[in-house]
């Protein structure tokens, strides 16, 4: 039998060590995200997307996986290869 994952996902959060972790990990994912809604508004694989940023298709997946912290160089040939403007933006809290 299958279990749903929003339904592993909420039986984990129900944790509050597992909660905060998981929250203090957001902006990292929040990144990755929005890299994987990039290459996708452009239509390239990830090895495209490499191939254009003269990287590999691994590289590719670990940004979008959340794995590996983009530098800002990074991001910058990101969003160049993808056709998207790359912006830096705080808000208040």
């Amino acid at each position: 039998m299958t279990i749903p994952f929003e339904k592993i996902k909420a039986r984990l959060l129900a944790n509050p060590k597992v909660k905060a972790e998981y929250e203090a990990l957001a902006p990292e994912f929040e990144i990755a995200a929005e890299l994987l809604r990039a290459r996708l508004r452009a239509g390239l694989s990830q090895a495209e997307l490499a191939a254009r940023m003269r990287t590999s298709q691994s590289t590719i997946a670990r940004l979008e996986s959340g794995q590996t912290l983009p530098s800002t160089k990074t991001l910058l040939r990101y969003a160049e290869a993808t056709g998207s403007k790359f912006q830096v933006r705080l808000s208040a809290a």
